[in-house]
């Protein structure tokens, strides 16, 4: 009787012994990197298990072959039931780079560590140059697809209203499965705190009825200058223009007139037809944005600079000459127009 007590006993010490040093051994398994060779994205999608997962990460070959998946396995089983890991893991897409172990990527989703994607929308363009730019993005929910513009503003609850003008340009992130709807909610309001911010701290006798008409002259300013120095400038001689009842004569609104017919070039013929658009044939503001302005060019637009000029033409390096009187401009053309540099360039150099 008391040889099999000290059997059981010995047997009892045995596993006590034994049962960490194979949790220590497996969770070696865990540890190891797994067999990446480049920088991997590993999905989660919505309703998958985690056994389910893991089976995945072996079928995609990153686990190894042979025993050396099947211990990976019995590792992941193992961390899985000393945490909760298998109840609540979260959606999405994860990052691996090369060295990273099993243990890394289940802390990840253990985390809700999730790979952010992003997209810049940038300042300048169009609202249809911003739809092709969606429209092509990889991970991205796309809903708008065949919606009018205002059909697009009404599901963001501003109906009756031209998209053009009303998104703010920046950098967006974004994970797997979020819609296009939803960054164009985030750029909306974005754009309607700076407007609203910026339009209660305005310079004072502006001539703009609405924030929403200053937002016009902003995009306005965003397409004439590349400079940031210049925006304040530009500003000055557009308001000084609507203030004397003068036509802005300014080249973006013809082109987002002429729609597709606009080549590259405009033709003295444009710039006689008229559009709603055609600052050289209406009086006053274009009926919407012609582009997305940045707060910079709102601010401009509400802040414009103290000048006496009433025209500007481009030298040729991206930036402006400003004059305040016809003769002085007329100067201005023939030396930076009618001459034109060999380097003649509408906007300044790129800055790496």
């Amino acid at each position: 009787m008391r040889r099999k007590i000290r059997i059981f006993g010995l047997l009892l010490v045995l596993a006590i012994i034994a049962i960490p040093a194979a949790g220590f051994w497996l969770g070696g398994y865990l540890h190891r990197p797994l067999l990446l060779e480049q920088p991997t994205v590993v999905e989660v999608p919505r309703g998958a298990s985690y056994t389910g997962m893991i089976r995945g990460l072996q079928n995609d070959g990153l686990l190894g072959e042979g025993n050396e998946a099947r211990l990976r396995r019995l590792a992941a089983r193992l961390y899985s039931s000393f945490t909760d890991v298998a109840g609540r893991m979260y959606v999405g897409e994860y990052q691996l780079q090369p060295g990273d172990s099993l243990l890394t990527l289940l802390e990840k989703i253990e985390r809700g560590d999730v790979l952010q994607r992003s997209v810049t929308l940038v300042e300048g363009w169009s609202f249809k140059e911003w739809r092709t730019r969606l429209a092509g993005l990889d991970g991205l929910k796309h809903t708008i697809e065949g919606l009018s513009g205002r059909e697009i503003m009404a599901r963001l609850d501003l109906p009756d209203n031209e998209p053009e003008g009303w998104f703010a340009p920046e950098t967006y992130f974004y994970t797997r499965g979020t819609s296009d709807l939803e960054i164009l909610r985030r750029a909306l309001e974005r754009q309607r705190r700076a407007l609203d911010e910026i339009w209660l701290g305005r310079d004072d006798d502006l001539p703009y009825q609405s924030p929403y008409q200053a937002l016009v002259m902003a995009s306005i300013i965003e397409k004439e200058t590349a400079v940031p120095s210049e925006r304040g400038e530009i500003a000055g001689v557009f308001v000084n223009r609507l203030r004397k009842g003068m036509r802005l004569q300014t080249d973006p609104t013809v082109i987002y007139g002429m729609g597709e017919r606009y080549q590259g070039n405009i033709r003295r013929s444009d710039l006689l037809r008229p559009t709603p658009y055609n600052t050289y044939v209406i009086v006053g503001l274009p009926p919407t944005p012609i582009a997305m302005p940045s707060r910079e060019s709102i601010f401009a637009a509400l802040h414009p600079a103290a000048t006496e000029a009433v025209y500007f033409v481009a030298r040729g390096d991206g930036s402006h000459h400003f004059s305040s009187t016809l003769a002085e401009h007329r100067r201005a053309v023939r030396e930076y127009q009618l001459q034109r540099r060999a380097d003649y360039r509408s906007r300044p150099e790129a800055t790496p």
